[in-house]
């Protein structure tokens, strides 16, 4: 017997986008079709990268109306001291949550991050490094919106996929369905609109967030609708082989 589909959702993450017109390109970015749009915001210190803080994230909401995520790629320090802010600023245009992602290696004290997201008005949800098990988040997922698996390291755009990450995929999938937990499962890293979106979608994932896999087609939209397309035909069993 098949498992469920969760509806499916297309996340652009803004790290290959002109930082110089992020406002452009999120406006652009909801013209396209986009479920939801990513800010990766590194510090230097969880990941050897530094990008976005929660003032540039508020900025871009004056450009547009789509739904926000912020996965925080941070140390404990700086989630723990700034987390009020990243979720004021990943708020919808009316105060809707705005999805607000912890990295379970980053935060000892995680049942409170994900607590303090929720209290403050935004919609928490967990990552997991792709060296992590799924048992690092099983006592967390009751208090959850999203969980991410990393398909990459983090820390930069342009990696390669990582293939062994959809084992870990379905043993998530089966654990939110044995627990009948409202949980949508996304994925995060070299995600492109071929094989590798295909048989995350197969195995149970349903938020796929593509950076340089939808910025590098001609327009974005035309991004977002081939990537919308592999995991619907994913989820109807027509499914894009692996290359040899």
């Amino acid at each position: 017997m098949s498992l469920p589909h969760r509806p499916v959702q297309i996340i652009p993450s803004v790290l290959p986008a002109d930082w110089a017109a992020m406002g452009q390109c999120v406006k652009e970015l909801e013209e396209a079709g986009v479920d939801r749009i990513q800010f990766d915001v590194m510090d230097g210190n969880f990941v050897p990268n530094l990008t976005f803080g929660p003032k540039l994230i508020a900025a871009c909401r004056n450009y547009c109306s789509v739904p926000f995520e912020t996965q925080l790629m941070v140390s404990q320090y700086n989630c723990e001291t700034m987390l009020d802010e990243f979720v004021a600023a990943s708020k919808g245009p009316n105060g809707e949550p705005g999805v607000v992602i912890a990295h379970v290696e980053a935060n000892v004290h995680l049942h409170r991050v994900l607590g303090r997201i929720r209290q403050l008005g935004g919609s928490p949800s967990v990552a997991l490094n792709p060296h992590t098990p799924v048992a690092m988040i099983e006592n967390v997922l009751d208090m959850v919106d999203h969980v991410l698996v990393m398909t990459v390291n983090p820390g930069f755009g342009g990696q390669a996929y990582i293939p062994t990450m959809v084992d870990k995929i379905r043993q998530l999938r089966r654990l939110v369905l044995e627990r009948d937990l409202d949980i949508d499962i996304e994925v995060d890293g070299g995600i492109k609109a071929n094989w590798t979106l295909s048989e995350c979608a197969a195995a149970g994932a349903n938020c796929f967030i593509a950076g340089s896999g939808m910025f590098s087609f001609p327009t974005l939209k035309e991004g977002c609708d081939a990537l919308r397309k592999v995991a619907l035909d994913a989820q109807a069993g027509r499914l894009l082989e692996r290359p040899v």
